[in-house]
């Protein structure tokens, strides 16, 4: 089978190796298409660590950073009970970037990384399932906070994780549905998957306080201007990577971490999918085969893509 190997740069292989066979309590998926992350991959091009105290060894993990995958269960391992042979799933569960990854024709997970998805739908709507669970995880808190329901949101960063947010946001029934990028492509994009209005936030002029709203972004500047034109909830989303500051005039905001990963989290993802309330077609703005790879990381540095879908096979 093919997988692919990222050296340093824009350096990478195509390694043949034989397909792996699945353990105890493991699945082996044939990918139909992985989606990239533009965080591990852009960070990895770069040799800069994706959190604090991390560190990339090259050649990579073969595979890796590749983790937003759909296919088929093509084989079961030992003790597997809850997924069939030729079933649609897709990974919910970064396991890691030691295990080999999913820039590959076929990957083996542990069977409980995986979700059942409707099989009727392309495989671009359901290959980012795992950034889906990821953004569904911070829905699941403001759900219990309920603080999304008749409520005017505030979305900073239409990067791929933001675009679901939206959706999510109006999902869940808020009034109104801001979004906040620099990229006139990316509220352009906003806007068509139901958006109330999109603005570049250097521009904005202030029209009264969001109730809630989640940063997609991460840096200091951008909680911070969101957490100054937000009265109640701020949701944090994007990897943080210096400390913001809570000053005296955000007494009464309430400012929330992430809660964290879950199987929950994956099937409120999922069924939102199914329920055609969440699409995850519209951030795949590029196709290629593996070979393809370091052009595919060139239009997400140029901001030129949002995701782009590798297909294996292909």
């Amino acid at each position: 089978m093919k997988i692919l190997q990222i050296g340093e740069g824009r350096d990478f292989k195509i390694l043949e190796v034989p397909v792996p066979e699945p353990g105890h309590g493991e699945a082996l998926l044939k990918i139909e298409a992985v989606t990239t992350c533009p965080q591990w991959d852009l960070h990895l091009r770069h040799n800069e660590p994706m959190f604090p105290g991390h560190q990339f060894h090259y050649p990579y993990t073969p595979g890796q950073p590749g983790h937003e995958a759909t296919g088929v269960v093509a084989a079961l391992g030992e003790g597997v009970t809850d997924l069939a042979v030729g079933q649609r799933v897709s990974a919910w569960r970064d396991p890691g970037h030691k295990p080999a990854g999913c820039y590959a024709q076929y990957a083996v997970h542990k069977a409980e990384n995986l979700i059942p998805v409707p099989a009727h739908l392309p495989v671009e709507a359901t290959a980012s399932v795992e950034l889906a669970m990821c953004v569904g995880a911070s829905f699941l808190m403001l759900k219990e906070m309920n603080v999304l329901a008749g409520r005017r949101f505030a979305v900073v960063g239409l990067g791929p994780a933001g675009l679901i947010a939206a959706q999510m946001a109006r999902a869940e029934g808020a009034s109104e549905v801001i979004g906040f990028d620099f990229s006139p492509q990316r509220r352009e994009l906003g806007l068509s998957l139901g958006i109330t209005a999109t603005f570049d936030p250097k521009t904005y002029e202030a029209a009264g306080k969001f109730d809630t709203a989640i940063d997609c972004v991460g840096a200091k500047t951008s909680v911070e201007w969101l957490m100054d034109r937000t009265r109640d909830v701020v949701a944090l989303f994007g990897v943080q990577r210096e400390a913001y500051t809570f000053a005296p005039r955000h007494y009464t905001l309430r400012l929330c971490g992430y809660p964290g990963h879950s199987r929950k989290a994956a099937e409120y993802a999922v069924g939102l999918i199914a329920e055609g309330k969440l699409d995850l077609r519209p951030l795949v703005t590029h196709r290629f085969p593996l070979e393809g790879y370091a052009e595919a990381i060139d239009l997400l540095e140029r901001q030129e893509a949002i995701k782009v879908c590798f297909l294996p096979w292909e």
